[in-house]
C-alpha cells in the first residue's frame, strides 16, 4: 500500500523547513508520515530527508504496521517478565539507531509541538509528551529540535486520493450504520438502546471487516428537548424515552484504519407537523447553498455565510449556534482543524481539503435538528461523501 502523494508532500516540507528528520509519536500523525495508524500509541515514525519513512512499533502490532507505506518497520518489546520496561525505555536505543544512520553530526529535527485533539485509537493510549524531546537530545545532543506542529497540521489539510479513498470506505460504513440504525428507532426505546442499533454497525458491516478490524466508532443519540444540547461541545446519550413526534438527532464518529467521519442525521417519529418541516426545510436549503459555493479558491467564511444566511432569512438566525463545518479526516471533532467554516475564518478552500457541512437548528427546552454531511472539494466542487439520507422521506420514521 503506497502513497506516493503524500510522500512527495512530507519530503517537500522536509526540504522547506531544512531538516534532517520529522518524528512523530501522535496516532493521527503516525498515519499522516507512514500509512498506520498505532493502536497504543507507542509506535514512531521518522520520516527523513533522503524519502524514506521508518516505524518503530511494539512487537505485536507488527503484523498490522506492515499495512502502510513505511520502508522499514522496526519492533521493540515493551516489557518482559524479566524486567519492567516503559516505553520510553523501550524505544531508547531503536531510535537512536534509526536516526544514527545519518552522515551529519547535527542534526535538524523535527518534533510535534502544541496542543491536539487524538482520535481513540483504542482503550488507553500512551502519550510520550515531553519525554520524546528528551529522548531526542539525549541520543543526539547538539542537534537542533524544531517545533513541527503548524508543518504538519499545514499537511493534514490536504488529503490525498488515497486518503479521501479510505474516507470514502469510512463514509461507506457510517451509511450502513445509519440505514440499519434508523430502521431500528422505536418509540419508548432509550436514547442509550437507540445509539446502541447505530453503533453495533460500525465494526460489524462488509465495509468495516474489511478493514483488518481496525474500523470501528462511536454513535450518541438525543431526543426531544435533548436534541437541542447537540449544539453543545459533545454528544450524549441519556435514558429518556422516544416519544410520538419526537425530533430523534444522532451524531456519529466512523473511521477506517485511522481515518474518521463527523456525520449526523436527524429523524422525526411520524410525519413532521407545521414548525418540524419549517425547520427540515430551512435547513435542506441552508445545506445546499452551502455546496454551491465549495469549490477551488472559494473562502471557508462564504461556506458559513451562505448557510447562515438562509437560515437568518427563514427566523431561524439565533438558533444556529456554532460555524457550518471544519476539516475531518485525521481528526474526527477538531473544531479548529482547517478548513473552518466560522464567520471569522481567514482559510481558502483546496483541492483535496475534507470537512463537514452541519447547518443546525436548536431551540432550547423543544429540540433540534442538524444535518451533517462530510465533503471534498474537487476541482470541479463539493463531492459529498454522505449522500444516503438526505431527503425527508428518509428521515421520517413510521410517517
Amino acid at each position: 500500500m503506497r502513497n506516493p502523494e503524500r510522500l512527495d508532500r512530507i519530503q517537500v516540507e522536509l526540504r522547506n523547513n531544512d531538516w534532517d528528520f520529522v518524528i512523530c509519536a501522535l496516532p493521527k500523525n503516525v498515519l499522516l508520515l507512514s500509512g498506520y495508524w498505532p493502536v497504543v500509541g507507542t509506535g514512531v515514525a521518522i520520516a527523513s530527508a533522503n524519502g524514506q519513512v521508518a516505524l518503530l512499533v511494539p512487537e505485536d502490532e507488527e503484523e498490522l504496521a506492515q499495512g502502510g507505506w513505511a520502508d522499514e518497520v522496526q519492533t521493540f518489546k515493551p516489557a518482559s517478565l524479566d524486567q519492567i520496561t516503559t516505553p520510553e525505555e523501550a524505544i531508547r536505543e531503536p531510535l537512536r539507531e534509526l536516526i544514527g544512520r545519518s552522515a551529519r553530526q547535527t542534526l535538524r529535527i523535527g518534533f510535534e509541538t502544541g496542543g491536539t485533539f487524538e482520535p481513540a485509537s483504542y482503550a488507553a493510549m500512551h502519550g510520550y509528551g515531553g519525554a520524546m524531546q528528551s529522548l531526542i537530545c539525549e541520543a543526539f545532543p547538539g542537534s537542533a529540535l524544531i517545533p513541527a506542529g503548524q508543518v504538519l497540521a499545514d499537511l493534514g489539510e490536504r488529503k490525498t486520493e488515497f486518503e479521501i479513498q479510505q474516507l470514502r470506505v469510512a463514509c461507506e460504513i457510517a451509511g450502513t450504520a445509519f440505514s440499519q440504525g434508523s430502521a431500528q428507532i422505536r418509540v419508548g426505546e432509550s436514547e442509550l438502546e437507540t445509539a446502541a442499533h447505530f453503533r453495533q454497525p460500525l465494526s460489524t458491516s462488509r465495509a468495516a471487516l474489511g478493514q483488518l478490524n481496525r474500523a470501528d466508532g462511536f454513535a450518541w443519540c438525543m431526543s426531544g428537548a435533548n436534541a437541542a444540547l447537540a449544539a453543545g461541545a459533545y454528544a450524549r446519550s441519556r435514558a429518556r424515552r422516544i416519544e410520538p413526534q419526537d425530533l430523534v438527532l444522532v451524531h456519529m464518529n466512523s473511521y477506517a484504519g485511522g481515518y474518521w467521519t463527523d456525520v449526523t442525521r436527524t429523524y422525526v417519529i411520524g410525519k413532521p407537523d407545521d414548525r418540524q418541516q419549517r425547520m427540515f426545510d430551512a435547513i435542506s436549503t441552508a445545506r445546499q447553498a452551502a455546496l454551491g459555493v465549495i469549490r477551488p479558491g472559494a473562502k471557508a467564511a462564504d461556506v458559513d455565510k451562505e448557510a447562515r444566511n438562509v437560515l437568518k432569512t427563514r427566523g431561524f438566525g439565533p438558533q444556529f449556534k456554532h460555524c457550518t463545518g471544519h476539516g475531518v479526516g485525521f481528526s474526527a471533532i477538531d473544531a479548529n482543524a482547517k478548513p473552518r467554516l466560522h464567520p471569522k475564518s481567514d482559510d481558502t478552500l483546496e483541492v483535496g481539503m475534507v470537512f463537514n457541512v452541519e447547518p443546525a437548528i436548536y431551540f432550547d427546552g423543544y429540540g433540534g435538528i442538524r444535518h451533517c454531511d462530510m465533503v471534498a472539494v474537487t476541482d470541479s466542487g463539493a463531492e459529498v461523501l454522505t449522500t444516503f439520507q438526505s431527503c425527508a422521506a428518509d428521515l421520517a420514521i413510521g410517517g
